[in-house]
């Protein structure tokens, strides 16, 4: 990062530039040492040195005198080009960046950091990849995931789809946690795929000692090499550097803010966990697509205005009305308990079935499914039209209603396609042993 602002004045007064080894006087406290680049969201007036021991400090540089005590060349990293031959008896598989980095090279001589994201990049900061597979990498997206919007799952769908097209036996697209499980939702509707997708990331950034990001890449080019051709999530399954879990990718939900074994499979268990470098299926009722021969399909028309309505005790029925006013498409509620919201919303609701506008009713609850048939509120909410959403994660709901008036504006089709399982989003039974997991 260049410097800005009374830094970069005080540079330009002192002849002095990124690189240059300099001694720093402040308040008779003087400081001698490389300038190197600032943090991304530092402030304008604090130099930053590498001291003669290796360690780096802010200097304020108000009312601070310098002297160049050798002249120097800013820090760059530029690093040879890594060999790496095909190996016929491994499988290929692509990896998939969408934001951030999977990992980054540090010249800790100069601080410099280099983003890692290529090919020979990743296998420089993980060569035990080229133990497992032949990888490719590329950028799509430099994006946190809070930034994610329906045309970027688009986007991603269709770099997935190109990759397998062309002879990539799995693919691995890494992603930001938050809101992860979105577009794992997304992906499973868009794509039909012959091989695995996974998707995975990391809670720890790369350069803290409790980074997760290593475990959690490795074992899913693991799983990305498997027979189960579904859109996955691969993330770890405990505190602990031991293993991770394999959740499908329609009902997996980010669960804690900061723990490394955040994503847990809801209302399932998780499809599989991968340990020692083998993968273990555990739920082996769920019917999953094996890996096959072909391309992939892509369905990618959605319906982005579709509102998603968290219910709340005082919610004004108003809201409902702004939502038709402006246009959308579909509303799906994340409604209290088995599914219900205050009657007052009951006449909005009518207003809605009237004018074709599908309203999808889901728990905040997550745990448990829908029954709008065990109270009066939700007999009556039965009335308006309004459509179950059986045990599908509200995210889930919310993604698949936009995929589904991406194909089709029928308000019957609609309600039979949102109640019919597709992806693996709706579970035949429920068991209350998922929620003791």
């Amino acid at each position: 990062m260049t410097y800005k602002g009374i830094c970069k004045e005080f540079l330009e007064s002192c002849g002095l530039s990124i690189g240059d080894r300099v001694e720093i006087i402040k308040k008779n406290v003087k400081y001698v040492g490389m300038i190197i680049s600032h943090t991304h969201g530092s402030d304008d007036k604090h130099l930053v040195l590498k001291l003669d021991n290796g360690y780096n400090i802010g200097v304020d540089v108000t009312d601070a005198q310098a002297e160049l005590l050798e002249k120097g060349e800013k820090p760059k990293i530029e690093l040879p080009p890594l060999d790496m031959e095909l190996d016929p008896d491994k499988m290929d598989i692509s990896i998939i960046s969408t934001g951030g980095t999977v990992a980054s090279i540090i010249d800790y001589k100069t601080s410099a950091v280099h983003p890692a994201f290529s090919a020979d990049d990743l296998l420089r900061a993980n060569p035990e990849l080229m133990e497992q597979a032949n990888i490719q990498g590329k950028a799509i997206l430099n994006i946190l995931s809070e930034n994610m919007t329906p045309k970027y799952w688009v986007k991603a769908a269709h770099s997935i789809a190109q990759e397998i097209n062309q002879g990539a036996d799995g693919v691995v697209l890494t992603h930001g946690t938050d809101t992860m499980h979105y577009t794992s939702a997304a992906l499973s509707f868009i794509l039909n795929t012959p091989v695995p997708v996974i998707l995975t990331g990391a809670q720890r950034s790369s350069d803290r000692p409790s980074s997760d990001g290593f475990l959690n890449l490795m074992n899913s080019v693991t799983a990305a090499k498997s027979d189960i051709a579904e859109i996955l999530v691969c993330m770890h399954a405990s505190m602990n550097d031991t293993y991770t879990h394999l959740h499908l990718g329609t009902k997996v939900r980010k669960m804690h803010t900061s723990r490394r074994d955040t994503f847990r499979s809801i209302n399932t268990e998780p499809l599989a966990r991968v340990l020692d470098g083998k993968l273990e299926v555990m739920d082996e009722s769920f019917n999953y697509n094996q890996r096959h021969e072909g391309d992939v399909e892509v369905n990618d028309s959605l319906e982005e205005k579709v509102a998603y309505i968290k219910c709340y005790p005082g919610i004004g029925s108003e809201i409902i009305d702004y939502y038709i006013d402006c246009g959308y498409k579909g509303i799906v509620i994340e409604g209290t308990g088995l599914g219900h919201c205050p009657e007052e919303l009951l006449p909005k609701l009518h207003r809605a079935r009237e004018e074709e506008i599908p309203v999808v009713m889901s728990s905040q609850c997550l745990y448990g499914r829908v029954n709008m048939n065990v109270y009066s509120t939700g007999r009556k909410l039965s009335e308006t039209g309004v459509i179950p959403a059986s045990d599908m994660l509200p995210e889930t709901a919310y993604v698949k209603l936009m995929w589904v008036l991406g194909q089709t504006q029928n308000l019957d089709e609609v309600n039979a396609m949102i109640q019919n399982n597709l992806k693996g989003e709706i579970s035949p039974i429920s068991s209350q042993k998922y929620f003791l997991i």
